[in-house]
């Protein structure tokens, strides 16, 4: 399957978009605030074992991963599709509707109403393509208003959409070129067709699927936020291929870093590369990032459509310090300035491309000597020699790039991540601490095993004992943890970077690391009879003690230089320079 990365995807946009369409997902949606395919899968199934059980779970607590566990349990055994099956979504709907449409357009008036809908910068982007006239076909599976909000409230426009009940006029619209053409699929929930039992699923509207055939035969297509899940779509999109001029300015498909391709997507992509067509699936961190990144490089935007895309500018900012007195009390947060970041890093090409996967084992056998991520090129930092260890022959070449200044920009997201790993683990190097990494946070855990127990002493001498075992906790036996173990606990510290006033702040937040941590939830009692008198002086304590931990020095007003590895800073040996006094602020009125 052919990769290209967003720059690829942007140079074709931009230079022509009117010669692309665009297909959406649920996941476009969910950037407005509604839920996906898999947010309603999960509802309808709490829906069904609250009916079938008696029982009461709400709606939040589906997030739960122990809930959803007993959920999924439960109609494994009543032989419903497996989770991730392509005929999940139909099922759920058949058994809990049994055919009754106005029960299933109530339910989604429900959950997809405008009233729920709070338009992203990804969603007022699409708007404006479509107000400027650079979008001229959308087609999607979404029974949502989201694209018809945003044209209006961005391009001050109405659109009208194409769905079941209207499908045959799609196809004579796109033939007299009355655009824009918007076509839903699945239909609306305003009106009373909608797709969503098995049955409906299993066809699509001939006039909806022939406007989509003949899009197919003028366009380019771009797909994003769709999982593929969906047999009868993917039908017309081979459809479209079995027939001549397919997708005559390529077929791109967008999908989150990190995620699994779906086969379906895999195939098609292969089946269209081998029919001549420019096809690629493009890496992206988010929806937003990826419409922000297309809008940015379009000439000659409207001022007016940039202006409500954008909706914030940049403004100076001179408040004085109020004079000495009685005044109200200054207020300590828990972050320090970070007076400098890296300003390059390391860029690596490879004879294959590097999924995330590859990237996550590299790094994991590295054991902290490599720091990876992932742009339109693989982003390193660590010695050459290092890199050179680790690929060996598909390496191809080493070069040096400049990192962003704006850490907030959404498309930087990966690059935030980047620059927490990196100073996490230079907080950690010859340090008693232990780093632990998840998804969007990373932890410092003191750790009580090292030799050297010396730089823990301020965090010691507040607390006592910085760790131990929970008493009479064990953890439950599963298929990778066949052997119960004894749940143990550790003073740890949640680190992130944010940026606030063109600053970039090191967020530290005092915790308590959980052994393993899959027990965390089962800790819960002690976790809360550990941290019972963490409150204000407490947690101030506790905040300057792991201050202290981590910059090495009790002293105030200070700058400290923190680096991933010895020498000076470089490409590979990323330096921060950090303020030891926290962030301070003072209510006025």
């Amino acid at each position: 399957m052919e990769h290209i990365n967003q720059v690829e995807l942007t140079s074709l946009f931009c230079a022509r978009p009117q010669n692309f369409a665009w297909f959406l997902g649920a996941g476009t949606s969910r950037s407005a605030g509604l839920p996906t395919a898999t947010d309603i899968i999960w509802d309808l199934k709490r829906r069904y074992y609250c009916r079938e059980e008696n029982q009461e779970i709400l709606r939040q607590d589906i997030q739960n991963k122990v809930v959803q566990e007993r959920i999924q349990t439960f109609m494994d055994a009543r032989g419903f599709p497996t989770q991730w099956s392509e005929g999940e979504y139909a099922k759920y709907f058949e058994k809990i509707f049994c055919g009754d449409k106005e029960r299933q357009r109530r339910y989604l008036k429900a959950i997809l109403s405008e009233e729920q809908i709070s338009l992203s910068v990804g969603n007022r982007v699409l708007g404006a393509l479509v107000s400027s006239k650079l979008t001229r076909v959308i087609f999607t599976t979404n029974f949502d208003s989201v694209v018809e909000k945003s044209v209006a409230e961005v391009g001050e426009n109405s659109l009208s959409a194409f769905h079941l009940e209207g499908s045959y006029a799609a196809n004579q619209a796109l033939n007299n070129e009355e655009f824009p053409v918007y076509c839903k699929l699945h239909g609306d929930f305003r009106y009373d067709s909608i797709k969503n039992l098995p049955v409906d699923l299993a066809q699509q509207s001939e006039e909806l699927a022939a406007c989509l055939g003949n899009a197919g035969r003028r366009f380019g297509f771009v797909v994003a936020g769709y999982s593929g899940r969906d047999v009868s779509i993917m039908k017309l999109f081979h459809d479209v291929l079995d027939g001549d001029n397919a997708f005559p300015h390529g077929l791109f498909w967008a999908g989150l870093k990190g995620n699994r391709v779906p086969v379906s997507i895999k195939q098609l992509l292969r089946r269209a590369k081998k029919k001549g067509v420019n096809v690629g699936y493009v890496e992206i961190e988010t929806f937003d990032a990826l419409m922000l990144r297309l809008w940015r490089n379009i000439d000659q935007k409207p001022a007016s459509l940039n202006a409500r895309v954008q909706r914030t500018g940049l403004a100076s900012v001179n408040i004085p310090l109020p004079p000495v007195g009685r005044g109200k009390p200054l207020l300590r947060f828990n972050v320090l300035p970070v007076r400098e970041i890296p300003r390059r890093c390391l860029s690596l090409s490879f004879k294959k491309p590097k999924e995330w996967a590859d990237l996550r084992e590299a790094q994991r056998k590295g054991v902290g000597k490599l720091i990876l991520t992932k742009r339109d090129t693989v982003w390193c930092w660590g010695t050459k020699e290092k890199i050179e260890a680790q690929f060996r022959d598909d390496l191809l070449s080493i070069s040096e790039i400049d990192m962003p200044s704006d850490i907030t920009q959404a498309e930087n997201l990966q690059i935030k991540r980047f620059l927490e790993e990196a100073i996490c683990t230079a907080i950690c190097r010859e340090k008693p601490i232990l780093l632990r990494a998840r998804r969007y946070r990373s932890f410092l855990i003191a750790n009580s095993n090292a030799e050297n127990q010396g730089a823990l002493d301020p965090l010691s001498s507040l607390v006592g004992k910085i760790s131990g075992i929970v008493p009479g906790l064990f953890s439950s036996s599963t298929e990778e943890n066949p052997q119960p173990e004894q749940v143990c606990w550790s003073e740890a510290a949640c680190i992130s970077l944010g940026m606030s006033n063109g600053t970039v702040w090191l967020l530290i937040e005092p915790d308590v690391w959980i052994w393993p941590a899959r027990c965390r939830r089962d800790a819960s009692k002690f976790l809360d009879q550990h941290r019972i008198d963490r409150f204000n002086k407490k947690y101030n304590d506790l905040l300057t003690a792991w201050i202290h931990v981590i910059l090495g020095t009790a002293e105030r007003g200070t700058n400290v230089r923190l680096a991933v590895s010895h020498g000076p800073e470089s490409a590979g040996n990323p330096t921060f320079i950090v303020g030891s006094r926290t962030g301070f602020t003072r209510r006025l009125i």
